[in-house]
């Protein structure tokens, strides 16, 4: 499944040893290199206070439920600079939103508005992306696959289709994803999204 990057800020952390919530998630770090979700800074009552740092890694998720992401303590957070690479991404300042999208013969596209994850691995997997004023009147969005993706640079995504294909492959296939990934990570199927930020009561 599927998870819309919004619904994660702000999504619990809750620590085995304490067995209750110690923070919320306030801004993924994406290394640019594959798209991945490497960690997440976090905010909470202890965190950055000096003993425990602000960033959640993803290794260091034992679990992710409709509750939230289960860790086993406030230790497993770090700062920036207790690991170098980590301490590298963060340095680059990378984010996704706002992106000018384009296609390879510079077709402007739009620009990336959010974007979809998968929560067992927190690949970006999905790109939405707001149309120019001039088009937005029959396509507001274009929802476009990973495996459209062909460069990621400071200022822009490009992909490798004309906005034509993406429209028609995305109407063909109704928005689930099935490509052959240029990152090499496995194919990943969408489903349905919904309860995910509700508490399961049963």
């Amino acid at each position: 499944m599927l998870m819309d990057i919004n619904r994660l800020i702000g999504y619990p952390v809750l620590s085995l040893h304490v067995s209750g919530m110690i923070a919320k998630v306030t801004e993924p770090i994406i290394d640019p290199d594959n798209l991945k979700i490497v960690a997440f800074f976090v905010a909470g009552p202890d965190v950055g206070d000096g003993e425990h740092g602000d960033i959640l890694q993803i290794d260091d998720i034992r679990e992710f439920s409709e509750l939230g992401m289960v860790i086993d303590s406030i230790d497993e957070f770090v700062n920036a600079d207790d690991i170098v690479k980590l301490r590298d991404i963060i340095n680059l300042n990378f984010s996704l939103i706002d992106k000018k999208v384009e296609t390879k013969k510079k077709t402007k596209l739009g620009k990336v508005t959010s974007y979809n994850v998968n929560p067992d691995d927190f690949i970006v997997q999905q790109i939405i992306v707001q149309r120019p004023l001039m088009k937005s009147f029959l396509d507001p969005e274009l929802t476009i696959s990973r495996s459209e993706i062909v460069k990621v640079d400071d200022e822009k995504v490009i992909v490798r289709d004309e906005e034509k294909k993406i429209i028609e492959r995305a109407a063909k296939e109704d928005f689930v994803p099935n490509f052959v990934n240029p990152f090499r990570e496995p194919q990943l199927s969408r489903a349905d999204s919904q309860t995910l930020d509700e508490p399961n009561t049963q």
